[in-house]
C-alpha cells in the first residue's frame, strides 16, 4: 500500500494537481512580494516560477512533521513570523496532517495584509473521494467541503476572491476522466485575499488657548473663537 505522498505523486493526482495549476496561474500572475510559502502533500511538488515574486520557501506536509527548506513537527506554529509571505499556496496540505485547523490558521498568520492565499483539495462530494480513500485506506486523507472552508477564511478576516470545481470526472484512464465538467470536477480551488488594515484618521480637535498674563498670543496662535 502506498503512503500518501507516493499516492499525491500518483499519475491521476498529478494530472489534478496540473488542472488545478493550469486555472490558477493567471490569478498567480498577478501576485507581487518578496516570500511566498508552498506548502503541499506531495513531495515532487515544486512553486510556480511567478515573474513579480521574488522568493519561496517550500515545505511538505505530513502526519507528523513538515519537510523540504526546514524540518519541524506538524502539531506546533509554523516557524515564521506573522505577516511574512505575500503568497501562500497549500495544495491538499490539509487533507494529510492530523491538525488541519492548525495548519489553516497558520496560514492566515503568517499571511501578509493584502497577501493572497491559495487551498487546493480533493472534493469530497466527487468520484475521486472513494479512489483516494480506498488508495489511502490504511492512512486515509481528510477531505474538506470548499464551503466550510470558505466559512472558516471568512471568518478570519479573509476576504473570498474565487473558487472552482476542476478536473476530471473520475480518476481513472477512461473516457470519463477526460470529461471536465465545472461543477463536478474532482478537485476544488479555493482563492483568498487578506484584507489590509484599515488606517483611521484622527478627528482634529481645536483646543482654546488661554492668554498670557499681559493679554497677549504669539503672533504664530490664532486666536480661538472660545476665547
Amino acid at each position: 500500500m502506498r503512503s500518501l505522498p507516493d499516492i499525491y505523486a500518483s499519475a491521476p493526482l498529478k494530472r489534478l494537481r496540473e488542472d488545478q495549476m493550469r486555472v490558477l496561474m493567471p490569478e498567480l500572475q498577478r501576485c507581487a512580494g518578496n516570500h511566498g510559502l508552498l506548502l503541499s502533500a506531495s513531495l515532487d511538488d515544486q512553486p510556480p516560477v511567478l515573474p513579480f515574486l521574488g522568493f519561496w520557501t517550500r515545505l511538505w506536509v505530513s502526519r507528523d512533521c513538515y519537510r523540504g527548506d526546514l524540518l519541524a513537527a506538524s502539531d506546533t506554529q509554523l516557524p515564521f513570523t506573522d505577516d511574512a509571505f505575500q503568497l501562500v499556496l497549500m495544495r491538499h496540505a490539509q487533507e494529510v496532517t492530523a491538525g488541519a485547523s492548525l495548519l489553516l490558521a497558520e496560514a492566515v498568520r503568517v499571511l501578509a495584509p493584502g497577501g493572497t492565499l491559495v487551498v487546493t483539495g480533493v472534493h469530497p462530494f466527487s468520484g475521486w473521494a472513494p479512489w483516494l480513500r480506498w488508495r489511502a485506506r490504511h492512512s486515509p486523507p481528510v477531505m474538506h467541503m470548499p464551503l466550510r472552508l470558505r466559512q472558516i477564511l471568512r471568518q478570519s478576516g479573509l476576504q473570498i476572491v474565487r473558487g472552482w470545481r476542476v478536473g476530471g470526472l473520475l480518476p481513472h484512464d477512461t473516457a470519463l476522466s477526460a470529461i471536465n465538467i465545472r461543477a463536478c470536477g474532482g478537485g476544488y480551488v479555493l482563492i483568498a485575499r487578506k484584507q489590509r488594515q484599515s488606517v483611521v484618521p484622527l478627528r482634529s480637535t481645536r483646543a482654546a488657548i488661554r492668554p498670557a498674563a499681559n493679554g497677549r498670543l504669539s503672533p504664530s496662535v490664532r486666536r480661538s473663537t472660545a476665547l
